[in-house]
C-alpha cells in the first residue's frame, strides 16, 4: 500500500525523522519550489478521479492536496512567529479535521492551488532573505518540543513528498478498484 508515516501525535519525534528522511540531502527550497507544479500535475492526472476516495476513511487526491495547502498556510504563520518572537509556542492542529471541515469532496481545486502557490512563493522568499544565523531560531511545538525555523522548513519539504506520493497511491487504488 505504500509508506506510512509515524503518527505525529503518538510518536512526534519519529514523525519528524520520517519527514526528514524523505528529504534526505536534497535542498529543501528546491523540493518546495517543485511542489506547485507537482500538485497541478496531480490534478491533471487525476481528472474525474480527483474527488474519489480509495476508502471511505482515506483522503482522495484532492484531500491530499488540501492538506498540503493547509499545512503551508499553518507553516507560514509558524515561520513568522519563530523569526519574530523568542521561542513562541507553536500550536498543533488536527489535519483530519481541517480537511473534513474546511474542504468538500467536490471542491474546485483551482482556488486551493492559487492560495498554495501564493503562500509557498512567500515562504520561499522568506527563506531566501532570512540570514543563515536566524534559521536556528526556535519555537516550542506543543507536541514535538523545540523546533527551529530550519528544521520546520526541511520537514515541510519531506511533508510535500510524502503527501504527493500518498495522492499518487490514492489515484492508483481508485483506478485499480474499477
Amino acid at each position: 500500500m505504500g509508506q506510512r508515516s509515524p503518527d505525529p501525535v503518538q510518536d512526534p519525534k519519529a514523525y519528524q525523522q520520517h519527514l526528514l528522511s524523505l528529504l534526505g540531502d536534497d535542498d529543501p527550497a528546491e523540493v518546495q519550489a517543485a511542489t506547485p507544479a507537482a500538485l497541478r500535475r496531480l490534478v491533471d492526472d487525476a481528472g474525474d478521479d480527483l474527488w474519489i476516495r480509495p476508502e471511505p476513511a482515506e483522503w482522495a487526491v484532492l484531500g491530499c492536496i488540501a492538506h498540503v495547502a493547509d499545512a503551508e498556510l499553518v507553516m507560514a504563520g509558524r515561520y513568522r512567529w519563530v523569526l519574530a518572537h523568542d521561542e513562541p509556542p507553536l500550536d498543533p492542529y488536527d489535519q483530519d479535521l481541517w480537511v473534513e471541515r474546511l474542504h468538500d469532496d467536490n471542491d474546485d481545486p483551482e482556488p486551493m492551488l492559487a492560495l498554495f502557490d501564493a503562500v509557498r512563493t512567500a515562504n520561499l522568499e522568506l527563506w531566501r532573505r532570512t540570514p543563515a544565523e536566524w534559521r536556528s531560531r526556535t519555537g516550542i511545538h506543543a507536541e514535538r518540543g523545540p523546533e527551529s525555523y530550519e528544521l520546520a522548513f526541511r520537514m515541510i519539504a519531506g511533508h510535500d513528498r510524502f503527501h504527493i506520493a500518498q495522492a499518487e497511491r490514492a489515484m492508483m487504488r481508485v483506478r485499480e478498484g474499477r
